[in-house]
């Protein structure tokens, strides 16, 4: 009976730990959105065209997001039967605004106000034997726009 309460208790304390952790960095996410706004990212393969003649450079943000516990045991239950995990929902979305954002912060150091052929590569990270996500990887790549003047 003991091994139970301490395993409710501690799957407790990640739940609110993991939530809280989850809040901060959604909230740090939502206001450096809010700073790098006037970076510009698109998907479109080319540039709008113009007389102003541009550099272009590689910029590319990476993000590593670890599963908690809590959320590998949500996702198990809702595998049994099936439907959306929005545990993951929410790990994956995390991921890849971050990579966005690391890759415009890094578009936004070389001068560049605008990223075309903005692409988005995941990757899940096992561990274990039975090949559990122990991880989500999200690389952000494009083509930054820097303005000869």
């Amino acid at each position: 009976m003991t091994d139970l309460v301490v395993f409710l208790v501690l799957l407790t304390l990640g739940f609110v730990f993991g939530r809280l952790a989850e809040s901060r960095h959604f909230k740090s996410i939502q206001k450096r959105e809010r700073e790098l706004a006037t970076v510009l990212a698109f998907s479109e393969r080319l540039p709008p065209p113009t007389n102003t003649p541009r550099r272009v450079a590689l910029v590319g943000g990476n993000v590593v997001i670890s599963v908690d516990y809590f959320k590998m045991i949500a996702a198990g239950l809702r595998s049994l039967f099936g439907g959306r995990v929005r545990s993951f929902e929410s790990l994956v979305e995390r991921a890849r605004r971050e990579a966005l954002l690391r890759m415009k912060q890094q578009a936004l150091e070389i001068g560049a106000a605008m990223v075309v052929n903005v692409k988005l590569e995941t990757a899940s990270i096992s561990k274990g034997s039975k090949g559990q996500i122990g991880a989500v990887e999200v690389y952000a790549y494009g083509t930054a726009l820097i303005d000869i003047t």
